[in-house]
């Protein structure tokens, strides 16, 4: 009788792990499928650019799909998506037909998609402190600039990740 027991209990086990590792694929799967159905975010970075990662980890967690490719003249690239001079970055990106120029945190990226205004993209300038991938020290406060041949206004204003 203990010996059928067991094997119930076994069984038990068994299936108990079968459903529970299922559900976890199943989930896995979910969330994948969700971020593969997102636009894609192409970032352009400097080979030794080691800030760049941090705001693609930024993207990544905020559930964009984040595909990275090194070139050492990131000056190329920035006038051929129209990135004005005095908006430039360390590195830029394309997503859904707009330009991302600098630490553009992902709210910001976020609202950009969801009312697609008539621009070229959004830029923040500089490095500054605190933005996504220059976390570290005290967080400064920056804008995020909406630009295009017909616009240039502040779009967000941010504290380190935090709208303000």
């Amino acid at each position: 009788m203990q010996s059928s027991s067991l094997l119930t209990r076994r069984s038990a086990l068994f299936l108990t792990t079968g459903i529970a590792l299922t559900t976890g694929i199943a989930a896995i799967a979910v969330a994948r499928s969700r971020a593969a159905d997102g636009p894609i975010v192409t970032v352009h970075k400097h080979p030794k650019c080691g800030c760049c990662m941090g705001w693609v980890s930024h993207l990544e967690e905020a559930g964009f799909t984040v595909q990275v490719g090194e070139t050492k003249n990131l000056e190329a690239v920035k006038k051929r998506l129209g990135v004005p001079a005095d908006l430039i970055s360390c590195h830029t990106a394309q997503v859904a037909g707009y330009v991302l120029e600098g630490h553009v945190p992902a709210v910001a990226l976020q609202r950009l998609l969801s009312e697609k205004p008539n621009a070229v993209g959004l830029a923040v300038p500089g490095m500054p402190v605190g933005s996504p991938g220059m976390e570290g020290s005290k967080p400064e406060k920056f804008d995020v600039v909406l630009f295009g041949p017909d616009v240039r206004r502040t779009y967000m204003s941010f504290v380190g990740d935090q709208p303000v």
